[in-house]
């Protein structure tokens, strides 16, 4: 097989033989050749149906030609050029029109930058050095936030190489918990600058909030002087027009995209209101910086996805959605199997575990050699999720009816495959 010899040779060059923890499928990665619409091809003349989508950004699906026509027209003009473009304001412009939160944004080039640069904005605006973050989610690789995180970091939650006073100012609390959250917010109220949240926990599998919970934390966070900070890196324009602010109703301080607004190539960026925003440098003391911010080619493909994100895209996105996540429950419902099944509009995930799964602590009860097993069936039957049980699955635009029914089959004998 072409990807095991690439996997040996890969070993030589690269920590584990691949550029982040995620892709370490056992006993090797498969190596890809191409993409195109819901399907992803590998080097070994395989093709699977795709719901890992490069972990998220790929909602239209695999290069979506408008997409790749505008980007190979931007490339014949230049790839960088260390000064603003006309495309950056439009794709600003787009932001602010569509996320309640948003007055002003600034690009990056990941979510772990935006999530970093939006952290040091609240610490800055409220003179505070505390953040509260849930356990089990993902904020990107960054120092203030790799603790006791979901997704590849799930086995390391305390990396090596992370300063004990660095993280001292990170607090945890489980999702979904707003007891825990009260009782935190009154000891530590005077120094605590934000909590930061992905709305729907997309890094240890996929965990909504519970009923009124964003709510909640919209009124004890104003109420005490604290910013909210939604990283709606996986949310942002999936599930919504505005993300999450929009699907649930609730306007934070700040947020944080990526992803998707890239439409397939390195973005990240960070938004919110006014005042705060323009404490950001040039204009204000807070201090971003990067040569790759505001990219014109990731910037144009950002503004060609967004032109195709439309009320129809949504309508068909919980659609989609809907048939997977019913299609799951009725194949565990068959095989009397009580498994949860978790998700929302596109994204979906079950969970191998008979407990209710609202937070970090459930979703680990989950068995990962059942995953695993599944997982291997899966791909066997050419059928691609992520290789964890901790990650979310995807469903783009590209993704038919017709698909999602094989999917489902497939789907079928994974879990008997991991019930033997």
């Amino acid at each position: 097989m072409k990807s095991e010899d690439l996997f040996k040779d890969a070993k030589n060059y690269l920590p584990g033989g691949v550029d982040s923890p995620v892709r370490a499928i056992k006993p090797y990665p498969f190596f890809a050749l191409k993409a195109e619409g819901p399907r992803l091809f590998d080097v070994d003349g395989n093709s699977y149906l795709d719901y890992c989508l490069a972990y998220g950004p790929l909602v239209l699906g695999h290069a979506y030609p408008p997409v790749m026509e505008t980007v190979s027209k931007q490339l014949l003009k230049g790839s960088a050029y260390g000064v603003p473009t006309e495309n950056e304001i439009k794709l600003a412009k787009e932001v602010v029109k569509r996320v309640p939160c948003a007055d002003m944004v600034r690009f990056v080039n990941s979510g772990t930058e935006a999530t970093m640069s939006a952290i040091r904005l609240a610490r800055a605006v409220t003179g505070k050095n505390k953040i509260l973050k849930f356990e089990g989610a993902y904020h990107g690789a960054h120092d203030y936030v790799l603790v006791k995180s979901g997704s590849g970091a799930a086995g390391l939650p305390d990396s090596p190489g992370v300063p004990e006073e660095t993280t001292k100012n990170t607090l945890l609390v489980p999702f979904n918990d707003a007891e825990a959250i009260t009782h935190l917010v009154k000891k530590e109220k005077d120094d605590l600058a934000a909590i930061i949240m992905e709305p729907v926990m997309g890094n240890v599998g996929c965990i909504p909030p519970k009923r009124e919970f964003l709510e909640f934390l919209r009124e004890i966070t104003a109420e005490n002087g604290i910013m909210l900070i939604f990283d709606e890196v996986i949310t942002g324009f999936r599930i919504a027009k505005g993300g999450a602010q929009e699907y649930f109703g609730v306007t934070p301080d700040l947020v944080t995209m990526g992803k998707i607004l890239g439409g397939g190539f390195p973005m990240g960026a960070f938004a919110g209101k006014k005042e705060f925003m323009e404490r950001i440098a040039p204009q204000g003391d807070v201090y971003q910086a990067g040569t790759f911010n505001g990219n014109p080619v990731s910037i144009t493909a950002g503004l060609e996805t967004m032109k195709h994100l439309d009320e129809k895209f949504y309508q068909e996105s919980e659609t989609s959605g809907l048939k997977m996540r019913r299609g799951l429950e009725n194949i565990l419902e068959d095989a009397l199997l009580d498994y949860p099944v978790a998700g929302l509009s596109s994204m979906f995930q079950i969970y191998f575990t008979q407990s209710e799964v609202w937070d970090y602590a459930q979703a680990k009860t989950a068995d990962t050699e059942k995953f695993n097993t599944y997982f291997q069936t899966l791909l066997t039957n050419g059928v691609f999720i992520p290789p964890s049980q901790f990650e979310c699955c995807f469903i783009s635009q590209a993704h038919s009816s017709e698909d999602i029914q094989i999917t489902l089959e497939a789907m079928e004998k994974g879990i008997k495959a991991a019930e033997k």
